[in-house]
């Protein structure tokens, strides 16, 4: 058996000295690995197989790390990883002390710019070449980015700014596979996928043909430009040759000698001064692997898998999903009252509205890579006396905060936001953490907070925020449930009103969302140990339940408050206010997220290193009302 290739390849500098004919082997090697490596470990799998030809290519033909690549979000980047000195750490990529499944910057010399959020390539790599250029400094700045990430409002930003400052080291490849994780949506999507092979272009160059050889000589050349000019006209280069960029393609982006080709012509004319620069790569999500080539949806994000079949390898079945039991509780909700609408920014799927979308496809809306889109435009639907639902991922609202307080919470508009991924989510570490909602909602006017203890709750406050009149939140995890029963029917919440789990009388624990049954463990434990604990299902970070709480302090010892949540301006510290507002002096122990990044691992040692698991709570009583 002949040495592999890839073995030889510590750095894209081995990788250059490798002859030109080889790169396509390596491209080969790096696609089996990546799937030998992702089936035992899970990870980003289609979006990675598709890239591998761009990403090889980039490496093979510009100089690397001088030359800077940006991946947009990342999640095409295991071929990079692999070529710049990672191989050996994809067996614990995700997990605690292992490599990112994103690209990031203390990681590797390699990447220039870390990102988890889609759209932020082109920015980046305006801002380093730059840079580049303020400092004299050779090179040229890359951005990969995919057509999903395309439709995100900032790429067309730095677009516009980059053809006004006609930036001459830059390249901005297209990676256009039509899927961002879901399939792409959209006008943008439709005009990219004019692809010169359909049927009206190619009656027109036929009729083209005919006619040109039955005029006189004079007018053939006239005729040859009419042609040009309508194959520019209905090709995506009218687009970004409007924004000053010179577009290159489409070309084939999984033939590595097309791939070649066309990045060695682009470095040459950067060189002779002739950028930015569009690559317009046409590539197939998945490709090379047959049923990730088949459903690209299905495996863009993988837990391991048998790699003969694609099966994924099932886990014990267990309660349903929050995300599960969101959309039910949606589905039935709209169901009742049909000025419901949601609206997702390109995660059907990962929200729970794919579901939603089934039963009412008329009052579903997917608006691509653009949050801020989506909450300002469920303002306008409720201008009209709607009751749109805004289902994002925790980490994605954040990049619509502006929207959400001024088209939404300055008008005190009816829009309910359900924050999937609040809190801890595991392998997808830092860029990914549902950290801080808490803190940036709670400051808004109008706005009500909400998280539910468990996935019964959850249904209830869905309904109890919809039936709201204005702005209101509800966050709750990822992953299952607790298992508990759910019930018949959806009720109403008072609003601002807290749930007595367990009286006490020397500590109140306070607790906001799912660690409220931790809470209770903790409880159960101290009890034994002779220390009465009162514990509370706070339900709302705003309001507060002043009554209770204030009460519960007065007659306690101490006050512990508890969330999966950033602490700095967090519940607890809507607790110390409510306690020094009503001139409560008492000791209070705050557990929450600390004032640092938390990167990827396992959730559950995450939460104990942080003390926010039962152990941790009790401690922090003991600590309260046992001083040493």
């Amino acid at each position: 058996m002949s040495e592999r290739l890839l073995d030889r390849i510590e750095s894209p500098a081995d990788l250059r000295a490798l002859p030109r004919e080889d790169v396509g082997r390596v491209c080969a090697e790096l696609r089996e690995e990546i799937v030998q490596r992702v089936a035992k470990s899970g990870g980003h799998l289609a979006s990675s197989l598709g890239a591998v030809e761009l990403i090889t290519a980039v490496h093979a033909v510009f100089d690397t790390p001088v030359d800077r690549l940006v991946l947009d979000v990342g999640h095409q980047g295991y071929a990079h990883k692999m070529l710049t000195g990672r191989r050996a750490g994809f067996d614990r990529i995700g997990k605690q002390g292992g490599i990112g499944k994103f690209l990031r910057r203390d990681e590797s010399a390699y990447d220039h710019f870390g990102a988890g959020h889609a759209g932020t390539s082109i920015s980046a790599a305006l801002g380093i070449a730059r840079g580049k250029q303020h400092r004299g400094e050779p090179g040229v700045a890359i951005a990969l980015i995919g057509d999903g990430g395309m439709t995100s409002g900032m790429a067309f930003e730095a677009l516009n700014h980059a053809g006004e400052l006609q930036q001459k080291n830059l390249l901005v490849i297209l990676n256009d596979n039509e899927m961002s994780i879901a399939p792409n949506v959209g006008a943008l999507s439709s005009f990219l996928s004019r692809k010169m092979s359909k049927p009206l272009v190619r009656r027109f160059k036929s009729y083209a043909k005919e006619f040109l050889s039955t005029i006189p000589g004079d007018l053939v050349e006239w005729a040859h430009k009419a042609e040009e000019s309508f194959k520019a006209f209905i090709s995506p280069s009218l687009l970004f040759e409007a924004f000053g960029f010179r577009y290159l393609g489409p070309i084939r982006g999984n033939r590595i000698e097309d791939v070649l080709e066309t990045l060695g012509n682009a470095r040459r004319m950067l060189a002779g001064g002739e950028g930015p620069i569009l690559i317009h790569a046409l590539t197939a999500k998945g490709f090379g692997y047959a049923p990730a080539e088949a459903d690209p949806f299905k495996y863009h994000g993988v837990t391991p898998f048998e790699i003969e079949s694609g099966e994924m390898r099932k886990s014990a079945a267990g309660p349903p999903s929050y995300t599960k039991v969101f959309s039910d509780a949606l589905i039935q909700l709209a169901t009742e009252d049909p000025r419901i609408v949601a609206i997702t920014a390109a995660m059907p799927d990962g929200t729970g509205l794919d579901r939603f979308q089934k039963v009412h496809p008329d009052r579903f809306y997917d608006v691509g890579i653009a949050e801020q889109h989506a909450v300002t435009f469920a303002a306008g639907l409720a201008t009209e006396g709607m009751k749109p639902v805004v289902a994002i991922y925790s980490t994605f609202l954040q990049r619509a905060f502006d929207q959400v307080v001024h088209d939404v919470c300055v008008q005190d508009l009816d829009v309910t936001f359900a924050l999937d991924r609040a809190g801890l989510v595991g392998a997808d570490g830092a860029t990914h953490q549902g950290f801080y909602d808490v803190t940036y909602l709670r400051a808004l006017p109008n706005m009500i907070v909400m998280a539910p203890k468990d996935e019964n709750e959850l249904r209830h406050m869905l309904k109890t925020a919809i039936e709201h009149p204005g702005p209101a939140a509800v966050r709750y995890p990822r992953g299952n449930g607790f298992g508990v029963s759910l019930d018949a029917e959806c009720k109403t919440i008072p609003i601002g009103e807290s749930e007595l789990l367990r009286d006490g009388d020397e500590v109140v624990v306070l607790a906001l969302g799912t660690l409220a049954h931790v809470a209770l463990e903790a409880a159960h434990a101290l009890h034994a140990e002779g220390i009465s604990a009162a514990v509370v299902n706070a339900r709302f970070a705003k309001p507060l339940d002043t009554k209770r709480i204030v009460a519960l302090a007065r007659r306690c010892r101490a006050v512990v408050t508890v969330e999966e949540a950033a602490g700095a301006g967090g519940f607890g510290s809507a607790v110390l206010e409510a306690l020094a507002a009503a001139g409560v002096a008492v000791p209070v122990h705050c557990l929450a997220i600390p004032d640092r990044i938390i990167e990827h691992g396992d959730s559950v040692a995450i939460r104990a290193a942080l003390g926010l698991d039962a152990e941790g709570i009790a401690r922090a009583v003991r600590g309260l009302v046992k001083p040493s």
